[in-house]
C-alpha cells in the first residue's frame, strides 16, 4: 500500500502568480469579500484536501497595488469559514515577533473550538524590517527572533495545557460548578522575553491543542521546525534539495526525541496545467509575459533587505557577486540563499529570475498536463515527501484543473483519500493528540 498523500491549499489573493489579481481567469469578487474564501474552502473540502492555509503580511508591501496582495485578518477569516465547513483543516499564520502568547493562544484555541478541532497555527518569526515601525519597535535580529520564538511557543503550549481535558464540568444540578479548579492551573511562565501567569481563559480544545505548522529552512529554522512543528511547509526548486530537507528534518526530529512520523513535510507546488503539455507551457508563458519586471525587482530588493538592483540589466546573466551575502542579512536567510544558489547554478538573467519567482517565490513551478502533474506528485512523495502545499497560480482558472482532474487521478491511483479519516485535522494528518503537560492523566 502506498503511503497517503496530504494536500494543503495555500490561498493567496486571486492566485500565487503576481499577475493573477487582474488576470481574465481570476475570480472577480473583491479580496475583502468573505464569500470568495468560503467558496474556496468548500471546494477544497469537496475534493477532500487536508486543509486550507492563509499567510499574513503585517504591512502594506511595496507591490500590493500591483499584485493585489492584501486580504482580511486570517484568524478572523478562519472563524467565518469554520461555520460554513465541516472537515477541511484551517491554517493561519500568527507572528511570534509581533503578538503576545496569551492573545495568540486564546485566538487559536477558540478557532479549534469553533471548528470542532480543525485549527492549525503557522508559526512565523517576522523577518520584514519595515513591519517593526507599525508596532513602534526596533527590528529584531534573525537569531534573536528565534530565541523569542522558542519562548513564545513554549508559553503558548503551556497555556493550551493549562486546562485538563475534564476541567469543564458544566454541572447545572443546583449548587454545581462550571469547571473544576483543581484541573486548571496557572503556568507561571517566566522567560527572558515573556512572562505569562495564566491559566488560559478558554478550555482545552478538541485537538488538545491546534496543529503546529512551521516553515523554517535555515539551520536554526530547521532545528526550530524539527523541535516544534507537526507540519512543515518548505520551498524547493529541485526534487533533490526537497529530499535532502525531508531526510534532514526527520533526523533532527528524531534527535530531539520525537517520532519522525509525527512531522508531515509538504513542499510547495505551483503547477500551471493545460490539456496538453504545449498548452500548459503556453499558459505559463502568458502569465510571465504579463509580469512587470519593476514590480519583481522591488520584491527582490525586499528579499535582500532593500538592496538596490536597479542598475542590473534585465537580459544580462547574473553573477553571485550581484547579490549581498545571505548570511549577512536579517531577512529570510534561507530564501535569499535559495535565490543565490539558483543563479550560481543556472546563470539566469534578471528577467528569467524574476519570472521564476513571479509565481512560486522559490517554490517548485512547473507546467504540464493533469497526468504529468499527478506523476510528479507521486514521484516526489515516493518516499521523500508527505504531500504538497498546493499553490494555484490563478484562482479559479488554473486551480480548477487541479481539483477536477489531478486530485481524481491521485484517488484513482490509491494515493489520496476518498473520504476523511476523522473529524479533526490531527486525525486526517495522522497526528497524535498531545497530552497536557500539567495533566497527563
Amino acid at each position: 500500500m502506498p503511503k497517503p498523500i496530504h494536500i494543503n491549499l495555500f490561498i493567496q489573493s486571486r492566485g500565487h502568480h503576481e499577475t493573477a489579481w487582474d488576470h481574465p481567469g481570476a475570480d472577480p469578487r473583491s479580496l475583502m469579500d468573505i464569500s470568495y474564501y468560503v467558496d474556496l474552502a468548500k471546494q477544497a473540502e469537496a475534493a477532500k484536501l487536508d486543509s486550507i492555509f492563509f499567510a499574513d503580511v503585517l504591512m502594506m508591501t511595496n507591490d500590493a497595488m500591483e499584485s493585489g496582495r492584501f486580504w482580511p485578518d486570517p484568524v478572523i477569516m478562519l472563524a467565518a469559514i469554520a461555520m460554513e465547513t465541516e472537515h477541511v483543516g484551517l491554517v493561519a499564520t500568527g507572528s511570534c515577533t509581533y503578538s503576545e502568547p496569551y492573545n495568540l493562544a486564546r485566538q487559536f484555541a477558540s478557532i479549534d473550538h469553533i471548528s470542532g478541532g480543525r485549527a492549525a497555527w503557522n508559526i512565523v518569526t517576522t523577518w520584514v524590517e519595515a513591519v517593526a515601525a507599525n508596532y513602534g519597535r526596533e527590528h529584531t535580529a534573525h537569531g534573536d527572533r528565534y530565541e523569542m520564538g522558542e519562548e513564545f511557543v513554549a508559553a503558548v503550549k503551556d497555556l493550551w495545557d493549562s486546562w485538563a481535558d475534564d476541567a469543564l464540568v458544566d454541572d447545572r444540578s443546583g449548587g454545581g460548578v462550571s469547571g473544576d479548579l483543581s484541573r486548571i492551573t496557572p503556568i507561571d511562565f517566566k522567560g527572558e522575553y515573556y512572562q505569562v501567569k495564566g491559566p488560559l481563559n478558554v478550555p482545552r480544545s478538541p485537538q488538545g491543542r491546534p496543529v503546529l505548522v512551521q516553515a523554517g529552512a535555515s539551520d536554526r529554522g530547521r532545528d526550530f521546525a524539527a523541535l516544534h512543528a507537526e507540519a512543515i511547509f518548505t520551498a524547493h526548486l529541485e526534487k533533490e534539495t526537497a529530499q535532502e530537507f525531508y531526510r534532514d528534518i526527520k533526523k533532527r526530529a528524531a534527535d530531539f526525541g520525537r517520532n519522525a512520523d509525527q512531522v508531515v513535510v509538504l513542499p510547495g507546488l505551483n503547477p500551471v496545467i493545460g490539456g496538453t503539455e504545449a498548452e500548459a507551457k503556453a499558459n505559463l508563458m502568458e502569465l510571465n509575459a504579463r509580469m512587470d519586471p519593476e514590480v519583481g525587482r522591488r520584491t527582490l530588493s525586499q528579499r535582500f533587505a532593500g538592496h538596490d538592483f536597479s542598475h542590473l540589466d534585465l537580459d544580462q546573466p547574473l553573477k553571485v557577486s550581484d547579490f549581498p551575502d545571505p548570511e549577512g542579512l536579517e531577512t529570510m536567510k534561507s530564501r535569499a540563499a535559495l535565490i543565490v544558489r539558483i543563479v550560481d547554478k543556472e546563470g539566469l538573467t534578471l528577467r528569467e529570475l524574476l519570472a521564476r519567482f513571479a509565481g512560486g517565490r522559490g517554490h517548485y513551478t512547473t507546467a504540464g498536463t493533469p497526468e504529468q502533474i499527478a506523476d510528479l506528485i507521486q514521484d516526489w512523495c515516493d518516499p521523500d515527501a508527505d504531500g504538497f502545499n498546493y499553490m494555484p497560480p490563478v484562482i479559479p482558472a488554473l486551480m480548477n484543473p487541479f481539483m477536477d482532474e489531478v486530485v481524481p487521478l491521485l484517488k484513482k491511483r490509491g494515493l489520496f483519500r476518498t473520504e476523511y479519516e476523522g473529524t479533526t485535522l490531527r486525525e486526517n494528518l495522522g497526528l497524535d493528540r498531545p497530552k497536557s503537560r500539567f495533566f497527563p492523566d
